[in-house]
């Protein structure tokens, strides 16, 4: 936006100015947050009211106020003051900033609009036809102005998966890319795209021949939404009898309507630090208990598992950081390293918890465990919590069962001494296979180097699903590949007998497990660990074709 005057005729006309322009745009904001309904929800209500926050931030008015009492105008005040701001948060690698400053770039764009009598931003001047918006970034305000009947999907040269306005896109069902560098130069308006969020890949002026393959999928893909409708309300059970509990992973209150609509067992992962990250100060008491509250009244009865707060490491937040510079923040000082060096943290989760829970069954599990004295700890924290319960007379959980996640390979070696402690153990395959492998998934030339379905991972998967199993301990898959047909059916073929996945990965799996005979999958499963490939996928594809399961 080019500022055509900067230096100011009347100091005080300037300061008048601004007081009315930030009058102007705080109210222009509450109209926004008041109109749309994804304001009213969980986290996004959070996540507005954290970008409302910004807006009414007395120090960024102040610092305003200190560039016009300068000399400049409101425009160039406003402008020096976010360049300033975003050459200081630019400095840092601190990634929750980083996204907090696509906020504050938005609301210093949206003052200077109304400081020139341009009110309007682009999406309020509306869009008439289906379209695609490029942005460099944008905030969660600006994209609830855009209306829905027309836009269908968002491409940002910056932000990330976990940036407001990804996590309100989200809620809106509109894909996202972000990170796509230049987009605004390489792509004209009118130019035709594909955006395809779910393979991170984008499409300017698709060939016909690239029009036809999407246009395929999205046929085949209605075709089986007709397949997965009419199994929607069928068990989970395999040809010869056998039940495979489905349930979903979640971190969202706009989650959890996808547990009535997919018939899901449950939730088998919430995610709890999504209400930590979109907060600027530690949630508190209070707002932790409503949201668990909320999540087990929607549950209604039906089995969830709260992951205890997975924060740092490449998840920080500003209110607990390490004192020193990360190499290999996924190594690093995250999850129950952070809740056993301020247990403040764990001691009041685990209150909210129990408030929220109030007498109802609780399943709490600690990730990130390394070793059995590290859950022991943190086992310590959440039994004080029950004593101080009882003393006070207030109702604890009934029942409350305490697991672990399996991510770190070393745990694995010591489940002999783990499992007699604990009521149940989620293998987490995401962090598991990048620590077992020794590769970075972020890396885009590692991403895809190492596989599941390798016999070293399919082994150690099988190791521990035979303890667990021996030992009558429950154990289940939580990551990303209990929602993948194929993957899915090695895994149950090997002994697993609960998933945790995407909602989207319900109605798929289902499908599969329906098709299947136990006795020829646990064979051909158990073959597969004494292959010496990289990779044992082909033979998995092989087998479910030639015995007609849907994959």
């Amino acid at each position: 936006m080019n500022i055509i005057k900067t230096v100011a005729d009347d100091v005080d006309k300037e300061k008048e100015r601004i007081r009315a322009a930030f009058r102007a745009m705080r109210a222009q904001i509450d109209r926004i947050m008041s109109a749309s309904d994804i304001g009213h929800i969980g986290e996004h209500r959070d996540i507005l009211e954290t970008y409302k926050m910004f807006a009414f931030d007395r120090g960024w008015a102040a610092k305003i106020d200190e560039a016009i009492e300068q000399g400049l105008t409101c425009e160039a005040a406003v402008e020096r003051v976010q360049q300033r701001t975003r050459a200081s948060m630019r400095k840092t690698n601190d990634p929750y900033l980083l996204e907090r400053l696509h906020d504050l770039d938005d609301l210093a764009n949206r003052l200077i609009r109304i400081l020139t009598g341009q009110m309007a931003s682009a999406a309020a001047k509306g869009l008439s036809e289906d379209s695609i918006v490029i942005a460099r970034s944008m905030g969660p305000a600006e994209l609830l102005e855009y209306s829905r009947d027309y836009l269908r999907g968002l491409v940002l040269e910056e932000g990330s998966p976990t940036a407001h306005v990804t996590l309100i896109a989200r809620a809106m069902g509109i894909p996202v890319l972000g990170r796509i560098r230049a987009a605004s130069e390489l792509i004209e308006p009118g130019d035709p795209l594909i955006v395809d969020a779910e393979h991170g890949q984008l499409f300017v002026c698709p060939t016909a021949k690239t029009i036809d393959v999407y246009e395929g999928a999205i046929a085949l893909r209605e075709e089986r939404a007709v397949r997965y409708a009419e199994v929607l309300d069928q068990p989970a059970v395999t040809k010869d009898g056998v039940n495979v509990d489905l349930m979903i992973n979640a971190g969202l209150k706009a989650d959890l309507e996808s547990l009535k609509t997919t018939r899901a067992a449950g939730i088998g992962l919430f995610r709890t630090e999504f209400q930590f990250m979109v907060a600027s100060t530690l949630p508190r008491l209070q707002a932790q208990t409503a949201l668990y509250k909320e999540v087990l009244d929607v549950a209604d009865g039906k089995p969830v598992i709260f992951r205890a707060v997975d924060i740092g490491g490449d998840k920080r937040v500003p209110y607990v950081s390490s004192d020193t510079k990360e190499e290999n923040p996924a190594l690093g000082w995250r999850a129950i390293r952070v809740a056993l060096e301020r247990p403040v943290l764990l001691k009041l989760q685990t209150r909210a918890l129990f408030k929220a829970a109030a007498g109802r069954r609780l399943d709490l599990m600690f990730p990130m465990v390394a070793e059995v004295a590290e859950f022991e700890a943190a086992k310590a924290i959440v039994e004080e919590e029950v004593e101080f319960f009882k003393r006070m007379g207030r109702p604890v959980p009934e029942p409350l069962r305490i697991g672990v996640m399996l991510e770190v390979p070393s745990l694995a070696w010591q489940l002999h001494t783990l499992l007699p402690r604990v009521d149940f153990v989620a293998i987490g395959t995401n962090d598991l296979l990048q620590f077992f492998f020794a590769a970075d998934r972020s890396n885009p030339k590692l991403a895809d180097r190492y596989d599941l379905l390798s016999p070293a991972a399919l082994n150690l998967i099988h190791q521990v699903v035979s303890i667990c199993n021996s030992q009558g301990v429950d154990v289940s898959v939580c990551g990303e590949v209990g929602g993948r047909p194929l993957e899915a059916m090695v895994l149950i073929g090997l002994g697993l007998r609960r998933l945790s996945m995407s909602p989207a990965g319900i109605a798929p799996v289902k499908l599969m497990i329906r098709s299947l005979n136990l006795d020829a999958l646990a064979e051909f499963s158990e073959s597969l660990l004494s292959k010496p490939d990289h990779s044992v996928r082909s033979y998995a594809i092989e087998f479910a074709e030639s015995h007609n399961i849907p994959i």
